[in-house]
This record gives structure tokens, sequence and C-alpha cells, in this order.
């Protein structure tokens, strides 16, 4: 049936389509006009900070797309992708500019004095004849790459950008708008001190409203037609050349085939459920509430998940029930409803405990005590080895759901004592939304006889 179809399609579009980019056509425009005067050879650095999940790796995304329907900049371009979660210092960056430049083989066996050495060479490859490949250096989570020693990457990539000896340009991505204040003296002068801010209009709800109907709308024949024109007639070998990995994957409508009739119908119910004023109320407390499309696509992919044969259509009394759902649920009782159905075990026991003695500290071994006498008459939760249960307990403190008191490494571990920081009335809801809970550890949550 194609209401399957529909779900699968939806849930694609809500997950894998990281190109498609809504508004901000200034700064969509100033991030253009960056990469087009890179492929021309014009060097320069600039930041694209905003709040996190605003899109601005989406921007830059969609932005490239664009750039790939140029020859000129494939041939011509090489980007360079840097992460500060993963490339967590400066070693680790260039060794991966290296792989990404598909230098390996030019220094293997070579040594460098200096990291501004080594860069130097890796550039100088790059120059063939009169021409040179223009690069461009995107770095995600910049405001990391400014706790490592001494700047030395920065410093070196800015100073490459200043100087103009080598075509390149450098796209820093952060959420912190002090980032600037982060940098240090030698480095902060030779930034180009180019600011693009993608700050999130609070007042523009008219868009956020057109963004949702358009993300629940199936596109038509004339639309997919125009999307594979501009995004899928790209060849498979630009994507190799030019190292876009997070391209790789391009979200395709045209993989779902649906009749003009079920379009027509789907799209009309789409309109009609826009028209409610119970959704545009409920949908007005969102947006209050998170203006970021990364928060709408999260609560419409919660709705799309609810179709099926015998629900084909979304309705407003299920959206509001959503929409109230995700403003007011506790976040830790969310947390809580993850985890393995021994952690919660400890936890229910840890909760008898602090009923019984007045929230009293305690350790592991009074835990696996209180936790053991329920193990010993359930049917489910025997035979389970010591070193597992303190593992799940070490999680559960890694978690924050538990904290040590004292001061930790002087103590063993099994006695080191410790409270709760989370309220028993959390458990309970944990334990009443817990799929698929045992019925002896549900009985058991609601006694303290064991």
């Amino acid at each position: 049936m194609e209401i399957g179809k529909t779900r699968k399609f939806l849930k694609s579009r809500l997950q894998q389509d990281t190109t498609t980019f809504y508004g901000f056509e200034n700064e969509r425009e100033h991030i253009k006009n960056l990469f087009l005067r890179a492929k021309d050879g014009e060097s320069n650095s600039a930041l694209l900070i905003g709040p996190k999940k605003c899109g601005k790796t989406t921007l830059v995304n969609s932005v490239l797309l664009e750039m790939l329907q140029d020859k000129k900049f494939v041939e011509k371009t090489l980007l360079i992708l840097l992460n500060g979660l993963i490339h967590t210092d400066d070693r680790l960056a260039l060794k991966s500019t290296t792989i990404q430049m598909n230098l390996e083989k030019e220094v293997e066996g070579k040594t460098f004095s200096s990291f501004s050495e080594n860069l130097t060479f890796l550039l100088s490859c790059l120059k063939s004849g009169k021409d040179t490949q223009r690069l461009i250096f995107i770095i995600e989570e910049f405001d990391l790459f400014c706790a490592h020693h001494n700047q030395t990457l920065l410093y070196n990539l800015f100073d490459v950008a200043q100087s103009a000896q080598t075509p390149i340009c450098v796209l820093g991505i952060t959420h912190r708008l002090d980032v600037i204040e982060l940098l240090e003296k030698r480095v902060k002068s030779r930034f180009s001190h180019r600011q693009i801010f993608l700050l999130p209009n609070s007042d523009d709800f008219e868009t956020y409203f057109k963004i949702f109907k358009e993300l629940l709308k199936l596109p038509t024949t004339q639309e997919n037609n125009e999307y594979i024109k501009n995004n899928l007639s790209i060849p498979k070998n630009v994507f190799r050349e030019i190292k876009l990995p997070f391209l790789r994957r391009l979200f395709n409508p045209s993989e779902y085939m649906f009749s003009k009739k079920h379009i027509t119908d789907w799209n009309k119910a789409i309109d009609q459920l826009a028209k409610k004023e119970k959704v545009i109320s409920t949908l007005e407390n969102l947006f209050n509430t998170s203006v970021t499309i990364a928060t709408l696509k999260l609560f419409l992919f919660q709705v799309v998940s609810n179709l099926n044969e015998t629900h084909q259509k979304i309705e407003d009394n299920e959206m509001v029930k959503l929409i109230e759902n995700l403003l007011f649920e506790d976040n830790k009782v969310k947390l809580l409803t993850g985890l393995s159905v021994l952690e919660l075990c400890i936890l229910i026991a840890i909760k008898h405990h602090c009923e019984i003695y007045d929230n009293d500290p305690f350790n592991f071994e009074i835990i696996l005590t209180r936790y053991n006498k329920f193990a010993l008459k359930s049917s489910t939760m025997q035979n389970i080895d010591r070193e597992v249960i303190l593992k799940a307990f070490e999680n559960l403190k890694y978690q924050e759901f538990i904290g040590s008191i004292g001061i930790e490494g002087k103590i063993q571990k099994e006695y080191q004592m410790h409270k709760l920081l989370i309220f028993p009335d959390q458990i309970e809801k944990a334990i009443q939304r817990y799929q698929n809970l045992p019925t002896e550890v549900d009985h058991w949550s609601k006694s303290s006889i064991f």
C-alpha cells in the first residue's frame, strides 16, 4: 500500500536530507561568494556562527551541492573536512588533511621539523606547472581547535590564507558567539574577521509554518524532476574527486513512486490539517520553545512513524498530544526508559534503600545485597554475574543518575559511597512507560518487601 511508501519517504526526508536549506538567503549568498572566490584563486577566511541545531552544516552542504554543478569548481577545488570532535589535536588534523589530499605516499619516510614545514610541503605538492589546485578547509566545531596547543593549525592556515601564497579558503563552523575571544593574539591578527551569523528569527512563525507543510507534503512529478536535474545528475566520480562523504548518499525522491491521485489526496489532507486552529496553536507553542528546524523534524518524525495501514492520516489530536509530550516531558524520565532492565532494577533497589533509610548514602555492596534478594525470587533476573551488575551500576553513575560522595580513588569502587541524583517519582514514571518490562520487576518496584 502507498501509505507504507509515504511513511518511508517522509522518514527518509526527515532523516537523510542534509542538503535542503530553508531561508537565510543573504547568509547563503555570503558562503557561496566565499567558495566562488576560492575557485577563482582568492584566499580568504571566515567563521559561520549560530546556535546548535540551527542548520549551519546543512547551509554549507546546500551551497556545496550547488557548486558541484560548476565543472571548473570540481576540477580545480579540493575540499578538506575537519571536525574538532574527531581531530582532537593538530597531529590528527594534519594526518587527516594528508589523507584527504591523497599525499600519503609523498610524505612517507619524510621528517619535518615543524607543523608549518609539513603543511608547506603538502601545499607545494598541489602545484602543477602554472596552475595550482584551490583548497577549501571546512572546520566543524571550530572552537575546539582553539584549545589545541598554541593553536598551531589555525595559525598556519590563517597565515597561508593571509599571505596568498597558495589559493586557500578557511571556513570555521561553531556555536560559540565569543569564538574570536578564544583566538590567540597572533592567530587573531591573521584572521580576516569575516563573521557570518546564522541566527533564527524568533518572530518569523509564518516561514516556520510553511516549512512544516513542505516537510509533510509529497513532491509532485515536476518537483521530483527538478530535484533530479539539479542534484542527482552529478557524476558519481565527482564525490570521490572532491571528497564529499556527507553528500554521497543523497536523498532521492525518485526512489519512491506514488500515483498522482495519492499525491493529490495526501497533499490536500496536509493543507486541511494545517488550517485547523488546534494545530496552529500547538505549533506556535513548539516554535516558542525552539525555532530550529531540527526540533521540528524530530517532532514530525514521531508523527510520521505512527502511520500504518489502519492509521493512514495524520490527526490533529495526535499532533497536539505529541507536541505536549515533547514540550513537557521530563528528559530524565525519557533517558530512564532507555536503560536496560538490569540497570532499571538497580535503580529500583536504590529507590527502596532511599525510602527505607531516609535518603542515606549507599555503595555498590549495599545495593547488590538488596538486588540479590529480589533476583533469588525472580525468574528473569537470576544468574547475572557480579561484574555485569557492577558495570551496570557504573553506567548509572556515568549517566549521572547517581553520584559519588567523597574523593574517588582512595576507596575501592565497590565501597565508594553514592547518592541518588534523581527523584523517586521519576523512576516510577519511567517504570510506567517502560516497554515490555517484566511483570515481576514492575511488582517489585511498588513494594519494599525484599
